[in-house]
């Protein structure tokens, strides 16, 4: 077989058709890093020993008839979920880098579909950042171009896939994080309904291991890979509520809406009022369009149905920073509370809106919550009439990595300079009401480098994203190894 970017899936059958042994993938993996990781530090956190008794306790099982669905397929998962035996820090220089003593739940379940954990990819520090650097593993490059971010906070794993070391990996998303490494490293990802995929193990360092769920708003815990079908794979395995807590309770997602590409009613986005968007990623997005169109499927640009935009983006932050918030240091929440004090009270301005949203109240969070509802019903409305929603993950293709302080950092986009902290607002638009997108690559733009797209689906209807990805996928997107790694 030739692991030359295998599927997962492909993979997985050649493992147990007896074309390649367990062992034979763990050393093809292991030699690829060690060959092509220096430059790029994507697997910071490296189990070989303990991958190599894993692999050969696959292929025993393989030998002896035994079925399970990635049994032997090298993988490996984020920094930020626990694995029992390895550190898991966040990036975060303080933290006692003590090992997990026991697995994600999300890692247990890859574990016993026979997968085997060969190690972790690295993040952002406090995965709070759209460039995967932090103190204690260093900055991730990006493949197709060592200059460029590789995304954050899931870009180990994104640079991982797309440099060939695995053809599987678990990432998490809160902002963008499943979708932005994507998106900058042509890979796929999906990020699933709020909810779907049990988060307990995936806690900041120190955070006691616990037989309940830990569940933060917003955040999500989700697959990433190659190809949509590893996705959908993965999704099968993942999906489900924490066994700890509902035992003996399975989930049922329905299936994907359409089996045709011809069949579905898609509105595409390529503006959004408070960011600009390059004539590079727009017209990437509009050549996709038009080939969706001559597929047959049902195309159009505006909706009088849609939620608002700005106002899913006001409300992601109002729900968001929080959470932010609350894991500040005593004395820097204190001195921003006392700063919005001092802030005359119709004074509406964006940054303004960000201050207070940092040290809101749980009155406040009520009321934003309660917009959140009205925004979700404003959904299902919307997806009585359509189907998906397709629009940017970033408003430019992967940029220069830039080590300034967050608040100092500003992204040209074709020559608007935008805050840095703006990159999340495309994220918002599923995000905010808990809703599963799918992230495809679908070309590479003008300056070479990928384009990606998100698809936004109805809630607990991931299944529909994934399979329009894959039936869009076998037309006219899909993974492109970057120059230099096939």
């Amino acid at each position: 077989m030739n692991l030359n970017y295998p599927t997962a899936t492909a993979f997985a059958a050649a493992l147990r058709s007896r074309q390649i042994s367990a062992v034979e993938a763990l050393d093809a993996a292991v030699a690829r890093i060690q060959a092509r990781d220096e430059e790029l530090n994507a697997m910071v956190v490296r189990d070989f020993e303990r991958a190599r008794i894993a692999a050969q306790a696959a292929d025993a099982s393989l030998a002896r008839g035994e079925r399970r669905p990635l049994l032997g397929l090298p993988i490996s998962v984020k920094e930020s979920f626990n694995v029992a035996g390895l550190p898991t820090t966040w990036g975060i220089a303080s933290s006692t880098r003590i090992p997990a003593q026991s697995d994600a739940v999300v890692v247990d379940r890859l574990k016993r579909a026979g997968a085997v954990v060969l190690g972790k990819t690295n993040v952002a520090t406090n995965l709070g950042d759209w460039q995967s650097t932090n103190p204690v593993y260093g900055l991730t490059r990006n493949p197709w171009d060592l200059a460029r971010t590789a995304g954050g906070s899931s870009g180990g794993a994104a640079a991982a896939l797309a440099a060939g070391f695995v053809p599987l990996e678990l990432g998490s998303d809160l902002a963008g994080s499943l979708r932005v490494p994507a998106h900058c490293c042509g890979v796929f990802a999906h990020k699933p309904t709020h909810g779907l995929l049990p988060t307990r193990g995936h806690a900041p360092p120190g955070a006691p291991e616990l037989s309940v769920n830990i569940d933060m708003d917003l955040a999500v815990v989700g697959p990433m890979a190659r190809c949509a079908g590893d996705l959908a794979l993965a999704l099968d395995l993942l999906a489900g509520p924490d066994e700890a807590q509902a035992l003996g309770y399975t989930l049922s997602l329905p299936p994907a809406r359409h089996a045709r590409l011809s069949d579905f009613k898609v509105l595409v986005l390529d503006e959004h009022p408070l960011l600009p968007l390059s004539e590079e990623v727009r017209s990437a997005i509009g050549h996709f369009a038009a080939n969706l169109r001559r597929s047959g499927c049902v195309v159009d640009t505006t909706s009088p149905l849609l939620p608002d935009l700005t106002v899913l983006a006001d409300t992601f932050n109002a729900l968001m920073l929080p959470i932010i918030g609350a894991d500040l240091p005593p004395a820097t929440y204190n001195a921003i509370g006392q700063q919005v004090a001092r802030l005359p009270k119709g004074d509406g301005n964006r940054e303004t809106m960000r201050l207070r949203a940092m040290v809101a109240t749980h009155r406040d969070w009520i009321q934003v919550h309660r917009r959140r509802i009205g925004l979700s019903h404003r959904w299902r409305e919307f997806f009585r009439t359509w189907d998906l929603v397709l629009c940017p993950i970033l408003p430019t293709v992967a940029f220069v990595h830039d080590q300034r302080k967050m608040q100092e950092r500003r992204l040209d986009v074709d020559g608007h300079s935008m805050a840095y902290s703006s990159l999340a607002l495309w994220a918002s638009v599923a995000t905010a009401c808990g809703l599963p997108a799918t992230a495809m690559p679908i070309c590479l733009g003008t300056s070479g480098l990928p384009i990606g797209i998100q698809i936004i689906g109805p809630y607990l209807e991931d299944r529909s994203t994934i399979g329009f990805a894959e039936l869009a996928e076998r037309e006219y997107g899909g993974f492109t190894p970057p120059p230099g790694y096939d």
